[in-house]
């Protein structure tokens, strides 16, 4: 499962290695400007849609690109079973419209984003 730091100012992000494959990323850092919206979700799995560039293991997980060829771009590392982060970042910040992540701390990760954006 991804790890999620939040710094001053930025939103940290490293993948594990088997994440790393599918999500071609090691590490993202966010500025905090480029949140749009943060909201802790109960299965960030389900909101991953469009064409993909990733793993898929229906109704298990999701890790990889999503939106390939369109709108919204969403970077997904998703399981099931497991409350969420769904980000809606500025795309020209980090590549992404979106970001979804499983992660059972994702309200305290959203109450802080709030508080320092």
């Amino acid at each position: 499962m991804a790890t999620i730091t939040l710094t001053p100012g930025q939103l940290h992000i490293r993948f594990t290695a088997g994440e790393r494959m599918w999500t071609r990323q090691q590490h993202l850092t966010v500025p905090l400007t480029a949140v749009r919206e943060a909201t802790a979700v109960a299965e960030p799995l389900r909101l991953a849609r469009g064409a993909r560039s990733g793993l898929t293991i229906s109704g298990f997980v999701k890790i990889g690109v999503w939106g390939v060829f369109g709108r919204p771009r969403q970077l997904v590392s998703a399981r099931a079973g497991q409350p969420g982060l769904h980000l809606t970042v500025d795309r020209t910040a980090t590549g992404f419209d979106e970001i979804l992540l499983s992660d059972p701390a994702a309200p305290a990760i959203v109450d802080a984003i709030r508080s320092r954006a």
